[in-house]
C-alpha cells in the first residue's frame, strides 16, 4: 500500500511537470480562460456547492463573460466533499483540461489536499469556503475569500468578555476549524480573566450532541461557545432545549454557520434570542446586499444566500480586477500579486485582502436572531471594523 501511495504521488508530480510552461498562455491565445470549479454538488454538503454555483455564474450574467481579452468559461465538478476527488479533478483540470484558476473548496481537507498542485503548477486557488487559518500556507497562490475561524471567533470572545461572562465551557466539531475555533476561544477569554469549565469535541461524522450537552449541564457555566459546521446547528439547538440548557440559564454563543442562512429558516423559535458572531448575514443593512440577496433568492427558488455565495460572488470581483491588472494574465505569480492588498465594496460589506497573508481582511458583526414580519434573521448589532486573521502577520 505504501508503494502505491507513492508511485500514484510520483505519478502527480510528473503530469504536473509536463505541463508546458507556457500553457498558462494557450488560453490567452485564443481569448478563453478556464476557470475550474471543484464544489461537492452531492452528499451532505451539496448546498455548499449550489451556493457556489449560483454565485459564481450571477457575477457572470450581470457582468458579462470578457474581461482583459478573456473569455471566461466556468468548468464546474462535483467532489462529493471527499479530498482524494478533489485532488484527481484539480490535477486533471491542470493538466489535461487548460484551467487556468482552480477555485471552490467547500471543506479544509478538500482545500488542503489541492493546495500542493497549485504550488506545483503555479496555479491560482480560490478558496471560496475552508476556514482553517493554515490553508493559505499549502500554496503561495492560494488566496481565501470566505472567512478564517480565527477570525471571527477573536471577536466572539471579545463580545463575550464584555458582556462580563467569566465561566464557559467550549463544544467544537473535531475538525480543523473547529479546533482553531476552540484554540482560539480559549486563549482570548482566559486571556481576559476567564475559565474554560469543559472543552467537548463532537465528531464530524454521524454527531450524537446529547451526551456532550450532559457534561455541560454538569459543570453549568454561564455560556456555552460553539463551532458546528452548517447544517449541524438545527440538530445542536433541539438537544440543547431538549435538555433543558436553556431553561437553566446557560447562553449559547456560537459561530455565525451554526445559524446560517441556509438553515436558518427552520430552525424554528428555539433559536430567537441566540447571538452568533460572523462576516455575513442575509439582513445585512446595505443597498447593494439587498440587491443581491434579492437576485439570488431569485435564481434559488426563494433559498436565502449564504456566506459561500458570497464569497463566489466576491471571488469572481476579484479574478475580473486582477485580470485587468495583469492584462488577462492568469498565472499564479502575476495573478497573486495584482490582487494582495485588493479591497472593495461587497455584499457583505468592506472587504480586502491581506497583501502578506493572501487572507480576507473583513467586518465581523455579533448577530442575534429575531424574527421578523414572521420570519428568522440573523441581525446584526455589533460591528468589529476590519478584522485580520489574529494568528498571522499583519
Amino acid at each position: 500500500m505504501k508503494r502505491r501511495e507513492i508511485l500514484a504521488g510520483a505519478t502527480a508530480m510528473t503530469l504536473l511537470s509536463a505541463v508546458r510552461p507556457g500553457m498558462a498562455q494557450d488560453g490567452a491565445q485564443d481569448g478563453v480562460l478556464k476557470l475550474g470549479l471543484i464544489v461537492p454538488m452531492t452528499g451532505p454538503f451539496a448546498t455548499y456547492g449550489q451556493q457556489m454555483d449560483i454565485g459564481t455564474r450571477m457575477y457572470l450574467d450581470e457582468h458579462g463573460d470578457s474581461v482583459a481579452g478573456r473569455q471566461v468559461q466556468i468548468t464546474l465538478a462535483d467532489d462529493g466533499g471527499v479530498a482524494d476527488t478533489s485532488k484527481r479533478i484539480a490535477q486533471e483540470m491542470i493538466t489535461r483540461q487548460g484551467v487556468e484558476v482552480l477555485a471552490g473548496f467547500g471543506l479544509t481537507p478538500l482545500a488542503m489536499a489541492v493546495g500542493p498542485l497549485s504550488a506545483r503548477a503555479r496555479v491560482p486557488q480560490l478558496v471560496l469556503v475552508a476556514a482553517t487559518s493554515a490553508v493559505t500556507e499549502q500554496s503561495p497562490y492560494i488566496v481565501r475569500l470566505s472567512y478564517t475561524t480565527p477570525q471571527v471567533t477573536s471577536q466572539i470572545a471579545k463580545w463575550v468578555t464584555a458582556q462580563g461572562i467569566t465561566r464557559a465551557a467550549t463544544l467544537v466539531t473535531d475538525y480543523g476549524p473547529g479546533l482553531d475555533a476552540e484554540r482560539t476561544f480559549t486563549a482570548d477569554f482566559t486571556a481576559a480573566g476567564g475559565e474554560i469549565v469543559e472543552s467537548l469535541r463532537v465528531p464530524l461524522q454521524n454527531p450524537e450532541f446529547a451526551p456532550f450537552l450532559q457534561r455541560v449541564a454538569d459543570r453549568a457555566p454561564q455560556a456555552l461557545f460553539v463551532f458546528v459546521p452548517t447544517g449541524l446547528g438545527t440538530p445542536l439547538l433541539r438537544q440543547f432545549v431538549e435538555r433543558g440548557l436553556d431553561k437553566a440559564g446557560i447562553q449559547l454563543i456560537a459561530d455565525g454557520s451554526t445559524t446560517d442562512d441556509l438553515v436558518l429558516p427552520e430552525m424554528g423559535d428555539a433559536a430567537i434570542g441566540m447571538v452568533t458572531g460572523f462576516h455575513y448575514s442575509a439582513s445585512h443593512d446595505s443597498e447593494l446586499n439587498r440587491r443581491f440577496v434579492a437576485e439570488y433568492m431569485r435564481r434559488s427558488r426563494g433559498v436565502r444566500p449564504s456566506f459561500i455565495a458570497v464569497a463566489a460572488y466576491d471571488a469572481m470581483h476579484m479574478l475580473y480586477e486582477g485580470l485587468r491588472k495583469t492584462g488577462g494574465d492568469a498565472s499564479g505569480p502575476a495573478f497573486t500579486d495584482a490582487v494582495r492588498g485588493m479591497e472593495w465594496e461587497s455584499p457583505r460589506g468592506p472587504i480586502g485582502i491581506d497583501p502578506e497573508t493572501r487572507d480576507i481582511v473583513q467586518n465581523i458583526y455579533m448577530r442575534r436572531v429575531e424574527k421578523i414580519d414572521g420570519q428568522l434573521w440573523n441581525t446584526e448589532f455589533e460591528t468589529y471594523d476590519s478584522v485580520r486573521d489574529p494568528g498571522k502577520p499583519g
